[in-house]
């Protein structure tokens, strides 16, 4: 992939402010939207089923995030999903937890068998277990048979490309490294900082970041998501360079946000670690 369709991904995010509806979980919606704002997004978080179709009618795009489900929750995802669908706006599913419980499983199933979602989001256990492979997970971690590594990469990028042409969705499974794909072509993503996986909320913060990436740039989704997912993982590894004596993942958690805000698209283009996979 070309350096400058990165940094063109990131500056039609920061020249057109995309409105994202996210329906994420209690734990990390502040920063969910906190992350979009740092992006050049603006966020706008709904779940009450009486209210998000007309939420959604107001935004480019939407997010679908299972982490905290009930049964108000999951009715507003169905009925945003749908008002989504109707107006031809972005839907970016992030399946929190699939295969840790048969409720999460059969629910993340349920949104992508019945809405038009544009891209998945997840960890590898959580992805298969979407596509019905797992065999176990750890919560909402990934399974450490599951990770993605050296090794296996040429197989997991042949699973993102199986399951992007089973769903017609970009797929974007993330670790420690990540790979996006759609039907035809996969990317390896190589930045990143473990320090991520120390606090709560790195992943549905990236969920909402792709949603402003495939917003701002509906014309090349799978361009935009390994910007986004490039983007995030920079801002990782930033924030990991601030980290200090006397600093936590607190501390680590502020700088990410922070990094977000400053990234630009020089550094992007200098700093993003992308290969395209065979």
């Amino acid at each position: 992939m070309e350096p400058f369709a990165l940094k063109n991904a990131l500056g039609n995010v920061r020249n057109t402010t995309p409105l994202v509806h996210c329906i994420t979980n209690y734990v990390t919606v502040n920063d969910c939207a906190n992350a979009l704002l740092a992006i050049g997004g603006s966020p706008i978080m709904s779940h009450e089923p009486e209210d998000v179709r007309d939420i959604t009618s107001i935004c480019g795009g939407l997010v679908l995030n299972i982490g905290t489900l009930d049964e108000r929750s999951v009715a507003g995802m169905f009925a945003a999903g749908e008002r989504a669908g109707e107006l031809g706006h972005p839907i970016v599913l992030d399946p929190v937890g699939a295969g840790a419980s048969a409720l999460r499983t059969r629910m993340a199933g349920d949104l992508l068998d019945r809405l038009p979602v544009s891209v998945i989001r997840g960890n590898m256990s959580e992805v298969k277990a979407l596509a019905g492979g797992a065999a176990t997970t750890r919560g909402v971690d990934v399974c450490p048979d599951d990770a993605v590594t050296e090794d296996n990469l040429a197989s997991a990028a042949s699973f993102a490309r199986g399951f992007a042409a089973k769903t017609g969705a970009v797929v974007a499974i993330t670790g420690a490294i990540d790979i996006v794909a759609d039907a035809q072509r996969a990317f390896a993503v190589r930045n990143g900082s473990a320090l991520m996986g120390r606090i709560t909320g790195a992943g549905c913060m990236l969920t909402c970041v792709c949603a402003a990436f495939a917003v701002a740039n509906s014309d090349s989704l799978l361009e935009s998501q390994v910007a986004g997912v490039a983007g995030m993982g920079l801002a990782g590894q930033v924030a990991e360079g601030r980290m200090g004596a006397p600093d936590g993942n607190a501390s680590f958690r502020t700088y990410l946000i922070d990094a977000l805000y400053r990234l630009g698209g020089e550094a992007l283009e200098a700093g993003a670690r992308v290969a395209q996979l065979d």
